[in-house]
């Protein structure tokens, strides 16, 4: 083997672990359960369909944080509360229409970074669902 393909080894070798170690701590930045970005990643995703609260469920479950938890249990209360006035033969004419309402403000703050509950029932989101 000539010396020219062992020192193109040796380089080759050094920039792969360079590159490693800097995916490494790219990796350790993105998924900082003290990383407010972390949170709100998971908040916005929770308010796009049902799905989305599940991946968001997951996302949170793996480095939880106040703020993605804190919109983990809005959503799942305006998306339940949406269905209970879907049920009801008046009001669930309009129920479509208060869901989106109430997830499109719970959007806006967590884009803001708020943790401001939803409007009249947020608090008893928080109480009802603690255990998420």
């Amino acid at each position: 083997m000539s010396d020219e393909k062992k020192e193109f080894g040796k380089d080759f070798a050094e920039d792969a672990k360079k590159a490693a170690n800097e995916f490494q701590e790219e990796v350790k930045k993105t998924f900082d359960p003290n990383s407010p970005d972390n949170g709100k990643i998971v908040a916005i995703v929770a308010h796009i369909t049902i799905i989305g609260w599940i991946v968001a469920l997951i996302m949170n479950s793996q480095n939880r944080t106040e703020f993605g938890s804190f919109y983990i249990r809005q959503t799942l209360g305006i998306w339940l509360l949406t269905i209970v006035l879907g049920i009801i033969p008046i009001v669930g004419c309009f129920a479509a229409v208060i869901g989106l309402v109430l997830i499109v403000m719970s959007l806006i703050n967590a884009a803001s970074n708020k943790m401001d509950p939803t409007v009249v029932v947020g608090e008893y989101f928080q109480d009802w669902f603690k255990s998420l």
